[in-house]
């Protein structure tokens, strides 16, 4: 057993999330009901929530999580007899046996939630909450919607499959490419809530990631050719490249052009060029593709002041041609700041401000908040730093923030002393 820290939050983040899809899709493959399999691995979790803050974490908390949640489905469905005794044969099963069939069915289980009874924001959803392992606030954040919303949503999503029957089990090449699409999104969204969490006390969390690449090599590997997956796959591995040197030692976050790219892992630097590469000359240009090339071109750059900003800006006005929403006009309102001024860059910030997408988070404010500095302008700065702090979910983001209003402050108390 291993002692709890303080926040049990912050332990199923680092140490449980990445297996509740593997239990969730053993219980599936086994009893069908995507439904109450889940309910089945949220009791699971439930009872860990209050195990675990006194016994210490399991050494295997997959095998724990596995065994309990198999028993609160035997329990919940105990009136039928004849399904009473076929789980009664299953639970005799290996359970090392049983925790490796998870690890294979990951890809039989993100296809099962891109079904194509369900419409496919819900089918994204709903492979973010069962494969992934994230929460409804996570997947409300991700969609820019009213947690209750998604979670009436998800609710729903479970409930049209179930209806319309489950197809777990050996996928064809038609299948695959047939959800593809839902799939990636979910892939994408999933490494995304890895790379810049929505809430939570970590600045990253590293299972995510690891699952996200590992599930999108395992797409990349089954449909052959298929340049979206390419561009997916490059995508992640530059992003991630530059993991190791995107907090400093007390954890928190450290802004890009501040980098140490010594830090940069240059296997997945080259790795993702080059994939990179072969889906824009494979194929057409996508918005996965063009992200995979802005990803590239920061990649490519020895330091931050040799970042070919106008190169990453001409992409961004290709991808929000391709693909107009909040992610894209805010990264192309960086790449104009870094590229023609940061007064430039506050004049396309305030062609955003009357998106509601935007104003509910805080990434619009820290922008503003950075390119107000560049300008010179450091009393607002410091004040949008602290609006944008109270509004992060994420604890080490928010932090950050606070710190970089603090250090304006300071400045400005001496530069009043200094008059």
């Amino acid at each position: 057993m291993t002692a709890l820290p303080a926040s049990l939050d912050t332990i199923f983040d680092a140490n449980v999330r990445a297996v509740i899809p593997l239990v969730t899709a053993a219980l599936v493959r086994r009893y069908g009901g995507l439904a109450d399999c889940e309910d089945a691995v949220q009791e699971a979790l439930l009872e860990a929530s209050v195990a675990w803050p006194k016994t210490g974490i399991p050494r295997d908390p997959r095998a724990w999580l596995l065994t309990v949640a198999r028993r609160r489905y035997i329990d919940a469905v105990r009136s039928d007899v004849a399904r009473q005794a076929r789980e009664e044969r299953e639970a005799a099963l290996d359970m090392v046996g049983s925790a490796a069939a998870a690890q294979d069915d990951s890809l039989a289980m993100l296809v099962l939630c891109c079904h194509p009874a369900l419409q496919p924001a819900s089918r994204v959803a709903l492979t973010l909450r069962a494969v992934c392992g994230l929460t409804t606030a996570q997947i409300a954040a991700a969609f820019y919607s009213p947690e209750a919303t998604m979670a009436q949503r998800i609710t729903r999503a479970k409930r049209a499959i179930d209806e319309a029957g489950r197809s777990f089990g050996e996928l064809s090449g038609a299948m695959l490419r047939e959800r593809a699409e839902s799939v990636r999104t979910a892939l994408y969204l999933m490494f995304n809530e890895g790379y810049a969490p929505s809430g939570g006390e970590l600045p990253v969390h590293g299972e995510l990631i690891t699952e996200s690449i590992r599930l999108t090599r395992l797409l990349h590997a089954a449909l052959s050719g298929d340049t979206e997956t390419t561009a997916l796959l490059a995508l992640m591995l530059l992003t991630d490249a530059r993991t190791g040197a995107r907090t400093d030692a007390e954890g928190l976050p450290v802004a890009l052009p501040e980098q140490d790219r010594s830090l940069w892992d240059a296997a997945k630097l080259t790795e993702g060029r080059a994939l990179a590469a072969q889906a824009l000359t494979e194929g057409p240009a996508t918005p996965l593709a063009i992200q995979a090339a802005v990803g590239a071109v920061h990649a490519s750059a020895p330091s931050a002041d040799a970042t070919d900003w106008e190169q990453i800006l001409g992409l961004y006005d290709v991808l929000v041609q391709l693909q107009p929403g909040p992610a894209a006009q805010l990264g192309r309102a960086v790449a104009v700041g870094m590229a023609r001024g940061p007064l430039a860059g506050l004049a396309e910030l305030a062609l955003l401000e009357s998106d509601e997408r935007l104003a509910r988070g805080h990434r619009l404010l820290s922008v503003r908040a950075g390119l107000l500095e560049r300008a010179g302008a450091f009393d607002e700065a410091e004040k949008t730093y602290a609006e944008a702090g109270m509004k992060a979910p994420n604890t080490a983001e928010r932090r950050w923030l606070d710190a970089q209003a603090r250090r304006l402050a300071a400045a400005g108390h001496d530069r009043e002393e200094s008059r």
